[in-house]
């Protein structure tokens, strides 16, 4: 893992494998995938086929744009990858979860979290933990649909406020409610062109 300071050509998205009890999780992936092939990014993301995961696969490759799918062999068969995977047009298998953490991490420029479970907040927590010790620089966004990620954040600013987050500025991922400012503010953040006023919807910075 390096400090990252190149362009956001690709963007990897953590998110649930699950549809969810509220429409506006499936269709916010929807939003986003057709966002990121609208800007000329490639998806780097788990490479399920299923819930969250597939519909923005699925509409980024409807949108005309790239996929990379990176899943663990042991869950190769079980999410029925090589039989629904038509949409990933690089699709790689690893030896185990690490591996695949690492190469979703090395093939991203920025980094957004749909709703999702347990795994979902892992990857995300992981990817801010590199940060806090300065392994890397890539923006963050938490994609709180309907406040999804209202609880995380309450429980960082807790940990913060109890004196166990000491390298805070490091650690500051956007945390964006429409689904269509996630790009823009990626793209904002990193200080490239392309980001118009007010394409945003950033409510706050941890």
């Amino acid at each position: 893992m390096t400090l990252s300071e190149r362009p956001i050509r690709s963007v990897c998205v953590y998110c649930g494998s699950q549809p969810g009890r509220d429409d506006a999780y499936v269709r916010s992936a929807e939003i986003l995938g057709q966002s990121i092939a609208a800007h000329g990014l490639r998806l780097v993301y788990g490479g399920g086929t299923t819930g969250i995961m597939g519909t923005v696969g699925r509409a980024v490759k409807a949108h005309g744009g790239g996929v990379t799918g990176i899943i663990p062999q042991f869950l190769f068969g079980r999410e029925n990858v090589a039989r629904d995977s038509a949409f990933i047009d690089d699709l790689l298998v690893t030896g185990d979860m690490h591996e695949r953490k690492h190469k979703m991490f090395e093939r991203a420029d920025a980094f957004v979290t749909l709703p999702g479970g347990i795994g979902t907040l892992e990857e995300i927590v992981e990817i801010m933990t590199w940060a806090q010790l300065g392994r890397h620089r890539k923006p963050m966004v938490l994609a709180n649909i309907n406040g999804f990620w209202d609880p995380l954040m309450d429980l960082i600013n807790h940990m913060r406020g109890e004196g166990f987050i000491h390298t805070g500025h490091l650690v500051q991922p956007l945390l964006v409610s429409d689904p269509a400012g996630i790009v823009p503010a990626i793209l904002k953040a990193a200080g490239e062109n392309g980001a118009t006023e007010g394409d945003a919807a950033v409510l706050s910075r941890m």
